[in-house]
């Protein structure tokens, strides 16, 4: 292939698409080959979800038109500090910081805006192979990258094949963008041999764990955004807590824990259970059913803890950089532009 994408995230389908873009506007015959771990795409995401809309309105500027699953432009934004399991100050809107302002944004499933990329991505000619996990990279001679190879597929638990055995496919491309996300393990690799953090501050990272709530329809309110701190996370565990009203009677709530915590017996699930208790998301929660839940690492380190995103024969881009806009909360307007950029 010409590019090869690690990743069908945010990051790795707006790359395939603005590549394919400048590809068809120059009539250049060119190939993507984006290669996804989930079984879908879309299966691996995971995100509380208010985008900032920018880098999707440079991508397709009319997205409205193409049918992209932005449905609940947010309405009102809510601070609060907790203070004890009963008690919370709400912060008046003239002292939240200006990043914090969501108005203009839009909540949304970021499972469901990465099917749609892929769709767009495919029309555009781009050949995406769910189900196959990268496994290794590939180096040429001179130590540059070649490409990837995916894992084998129906290996026993004692490394014997099973029935629907399939051996590993090696990819080769000129150029092969890491989309893994945060801490992809092959991204942990280029970082080592490239050297790429050198210059750049230590990452730090986080635990985001994510719940979807069926809630009872009076007490939804669609487009209402919700962002707070304080207990459960005291004695040096810090963090914040996010809830934010999507549509169809749901609500996305979780807590984010920064993983530089001291006391060993701190539970980020554990803690998460107490906080749903709290006056401030119980009103909405109570009579609810909880119809999903998953966690997955977030790096908040932002811009000073940025590598290098280059190197031979590939480039690192989205989580896999860290280019989460801490300030904001906010990783896939940033995320979708780096791949853009890479393109």
């Amino acid at each position: 292939f010409d590019v090869v994408i690690v990743g069908a995230g945010p990051a790795g389908l707006s790359a395939a698409c603005r590549f394919m873009q400048m590809a068809n506007e120059q009539e250049q015959e060119l190939t993507v080959c984006v290669v996804e771990k989930g079984s879908e795409v879309g299966a691996h995401i995971l995100s509380g979800a208010v985008i900032e809309s920018r880098a999707l309105d440079e991508l397709f500027p009319n997205w409205k038109e193409l049918g992209a699953p932005l449905n609940t432009p947010v309405t009102d934004d809510e601070l609060y500090l907790l203070k004890n399991n009963e008690k919370a100050t709400k912060l008046p809107n003239a002292f939240i910081p200006k990043t914090m302002h969501n108005h203009g944004n839009y909540i949304v499933s970021l499972a469901n805006l990465t099917r749609w990329l892929g769709e767009q991505a495919e029309q555009l000619g781009v050949e995406i192979f769910p189900g196959f996990a990268a496994s290794e990279v590939l180096f040429n001679e001179d130590g540059s990258v070649k490409g990837i190879a995916t894992g084998d597929m129906g290996v026993a638990g004692d490394g014997s094949e099973k029935d629907g055995y399939m051996p590993g496919m090696e990819l080769h491309a000129k150029y092969t963008l890491f989309a893994e996300g945060c801490r992809g393990h092959l991204g942990k690799q280029l970082y080592q041999k490239f050297d790429l953090d050198k210059n750049a501050d230590a990452q730090h990272y986080g635990i985001g764990i994510k719940e979807l709530w069926d809630i009872d329809p009076s007490k939804h309110k669609p487009g209402l955004v919700v962002h707070g701190s304080g207990w459960p996370l005291e004695g040096g565990t810090s963090g914040g807590f996010f809830m934010y009203h999507a549509e169809n009677n749901q609500a996305f709530v979780g807590l984010i824990v920064d993983l530089n915590y001291a006391n060993p017996y701190v539970s980020p699930f554990d803690e998460f259970q107490r906080l749903k208790h709290h006056p401030v998301l119980k009103q909405y929660l109570e009579g609810g059913k909880r119809v999903s839940y998953g966690a997955r690492a977030i790096a908040k380190g932002g811009f000073n803890a940025l590598p290098e995103m280059t190197f031979a024969g590939g480039l690192l881009i989205g989580c896999n950089a860290g280019t989460l806009n801490f300030a904001k909360i906010k990783g896939t307007h940033t995320a979708m532009k780096s791949g853009m950029l890479a393109a």
